[in-house]
């Protein structure tokens, strides 16, 4: 056996390779504090962050025990459409982002030049997100991103996140000892994550740092700079308040049955503001507390805010707040049908998960499974396929 050898020593390198390979993995999460952290320094390193960077980042960072209660325990949703958006697309909040669209209206036209970003959708980030930088969290961000990295649940999303914070220390844009923000690690104004910042922080105020926690016109161009790299079509709606007809063929609404919006006009549906000239575009008619409450159209533009928060709720009010802050007048409320108490909605999950329908957990959340789910239920029961779950069709289940 002449290769006996050489395939011994392959096998013995492989070996030490995969156990190499393994203590590399385990040491990616969990374990002991120190010996975890000099693991994020030597990767840091290896990105080319000088050492004394990484030892300033990483010096005396502990474990938040906080950040993973919070963890645990995410808030959900359970506002309707018109609870939530008339509490978060407030007066007062209309009047002061008109006040902050006068006040920084030079850097918002330059957002709009250089990245193709209506003033309206940043300043409707800016006021869901932290009020207009109000209210920016109170978590040491360092040590949230350690917690969270350290963490065995979700490290491969936060372990990066804890690297580009550590290459903003580098760059001088960040103090670890001094810097809050979001329990998950957002940081600023508009609250985004640090890789999001490495990747498209702009310098607004020109002072050679870019700091999105205290500085305006740094967290507006990044901001903008950032929902641009999310897809933003330049000169393209998002989202537009219609008026509906009684005889809309209603299983066709909802997200992801896009057709061209002169289609939707054809069938009736009329936007309010009388502008058609998108017509072109996909178009999808959302029906958020079904076809007797507040009625859009939703364009490709759309998409971002789903890209930045996956709540149905929350992106609609976000979107719709955009186009109050770019002129439109206040939806009308309609008068929708009443809708399900959180213990019925898991009735109704229970019953529609019992026919072969998905509805995910049951959580008594009306997420897109749920409203997917109760849509084809109305459609086979020949109600009005809206997507908003009623005790008439509880009953009838």
């Amino acid at each position: 056996m002449p290769f006996a050898p050489a395939r011994a020593t392959c096998i013995a390198l492989c070996l030490a390779a995969l156990a190499s390979t393994a203590q590399a993995q385990s040491a990616a999460c969990g374990g002991d504090l120190s010996s975890f952290l000099q693991g994020v320094k030597a990767e840091a390193v290896s990105m080319g962050v000088p050492a004394a960077s990484a030892d300033k980042a990483l010096a005396g960072a502990v474990i938040d025990q906080k950040v993973l209660s919070r963890d645990r325990a995410q808030g959900v949703f359970r506002q309707t459409f018109l609870e939530f958006s008339q509490r978060t697309v407030s007066q007062a909040r209309l009047d002061i982002g008109r006040q902050k669209l006068k006040q920084y209206a030079e850097v918002f036209a330059r957002a709009e030049k250089e990245f193709g970003v209506p003033p309206g959708v940043i300043a409707a980030f800016w006021a869901m997100e932290t009020d207009f930088g109000a209210v920016q969290g109170d978590f040491n961000t360092r040590n949230a991103l350690v917690t969270l990295a350290h963490d065995c649940r979700r490290p491969e999303l936060f372990r990066p996140q804890l690297l580009a914070l550590i290459q903003m220390v580098q760059h001088g844009d960040l103090d670890p000892a001094t810097n809050t923000g979001a329990w998950a690690g957002e940081i600023g104004q508009v609250q985004m994550l640090p890789k999001d910042i490495i990747a498209h922080g702009v310098d607004g105020d020109g002072d050679g740092h870019i700091n999105v926690k205290t500085s305006a016109p740094d967290a507006i161009l990044t901001a903008a700079s950032f929902i641009r790299s999310l897809g933003f079509r330049a000169g393209q709606p998002w989202i537009q308040e219609v008026d509906v007809p009684d005889n809309l063929p209603w299983e066709r609404s909802g997200l992801g049955n896009e057709i061209p919006a002169s289609e939707w006009f054809r069938l009736g549906v009329k936007p309010r503001d009388g502008n058609t000239s998108f017509g072109t575009l996909p178009a999808a008619l959302i029906l958020p507390q079904g076809r007797k409450g507040p009625a859009f159209l939703t364009y490709p533009n759309f998409a971002i805010y789903l890209e930045w928060n996956k709540s149905f709720i929350y992106t609609t009010s976000a979107a719709y707040f955009a186009t109050r802050l770019s002129g439109a007048p206040a939806y009308l409320k309609g008068n929708p049908e009443q809708g399900l108490s959180v213990d019925e909605m898991k009735v109704l999950q229970r019953k529609l998960d019992g026919i072969g329908h998905d509805v995910g957990d049951i959580d008594g959340i009306l997420g897109s499974g749920t409203r997917t789910a109760v849509q084809k239920a109305q459609q086979r029961l020949g109600m009005p396929a809206d997507g908003w779950p009623t005790p008439a069709l509880l009953n009838a289940l």
